[in-house]
């Protein structure tokens, strides 16, 4: 195996540039062999990379050269694969892994992004990534509450059976969650009233359960719940709601990209942020989910 070697210099007074050379050269995984000297492993890919990096330091004052490297020995090629190690980053990993709170949801969203992205550019995966990702994994398991895809299919139901009832779901909404409330006491029960329940196994058995393992309406079917409750009641004609569904679904469980996504969930979070109830919490998004529906309803094409 061979290396790309990036040669770069820029001078002390230039510390603008080199903070975005430094930047640029970390976030692609560059390992460092000297100062001014860094290295990936040759593929066209990270040529391109360390050309946009050399123009970089170029246009910052600098001069940028870059190489072709061979270790000249196999001990000098294994010196050269270790500065790629990760394991120190993924030993801090999973140190944030066992010390997060399963019931933070956001949390373990984004220690699963800081997983992907240590892994893109950990070149010479071993054991340190598997034991990262089987602690992410048994995170994810145990995230409080969180539904697991149920056994059974979906059927229809009359909306005059489930009116003026009692919906409960877990406290602290989330996307799921706020989506499914908003789409309960908008579309299928307007006089709902909801319970915010600190444990799943606390719901009342008069009260109609939603996204939790064991509720009458969960993820079935590779559907998240807002989905499930659509196709549950015959809602699939409106096409604002099928919009908003493909939104939910790829903000809950991932899957096709969907372009308002990141938005959508960026506004949500401030709401959570601010609000101090999730029946406040479920006002505010009322609202943007009205405007949202609103608009998609008037808007022929995705």
């Amino acid at each position: 195996m061979s290396f790309l070697a990036l040669f770069a210099t820029l001078s002390g007074k230039q510390a603008a540039g080199r903070m975005r050379v430094w930047r640029a050269l970390r976030s692609q995984g560059a390992a460092t062999l000297r100062d001014g000297v860094y290295l990936l492993p040759a593929a066209d890919a990270h040529a391109s990379t360390f050309e946009e990096i050399a123009g970089l330091a170029r246009s910052a004052g600098g001069t940028a050269d870059i190489y072709r490297l061979h270790g000249r020995d196999e001990a000098q090629h294994a010196s050269l694969l270790a500065l790629f190690d990760r394991a120190g980053e993924y030993a801090v990993l999973v140190e944030a892994i066992h010390a997060a709170d399963p019931s933070d949801t956001r949390l373990v969203r984004t220690l699963r992004r800081n997983f992907l992205a240590l892994s893109a550019i950990d070149f010479f995966p071993h054991d340190a990534r598997r034991q990262a990702e089987a602690a992410l994994a048994d995170l994810e398991a145990r995230a409080s509450g969180e539904p697991r895809q149920a056994a059974g299919s979906i059927r229809p139901l009359q909306l005059a059976e489930y009116q003026g009832r009692i919906w409960a779901t877990r406290q602290h909404l989330w996307i799921d969650r706020m989506a499914s409330a908003w789409m309960i006491r908008r579309f299928i029960d307007r006089q709902a009233q909801f319970l915010w329940l600190d444990a799943p196994d606390r719901c009342p058995e008069h009260a109609l359960g939603f996204d939790f393992d064991g509720a009458a309406f969960t993820h079935v079917e590779g559907l998240v719940t807002f989905e499930v409750l659509l196709r549950s009641f015959g809602l699939e004609a409106d096409p604002a709601l099928s919009r908003i569904a493909a939104i939910i679904h790829c903000l809950d469980m991932g899957g096709l990209p969907v372009a308002e996504a990141a938005g959508i969930e960026a506004v949500l979070a401030g709401a959570r942020s601010r609000a101090s109830s999730d029946d406040e919490l479920l006002d505010e998004a009322s609202r943007l989910f009205d405007h949202l529906h609103d608009h998609y309803l008037h808007t022929h094409t995705p």
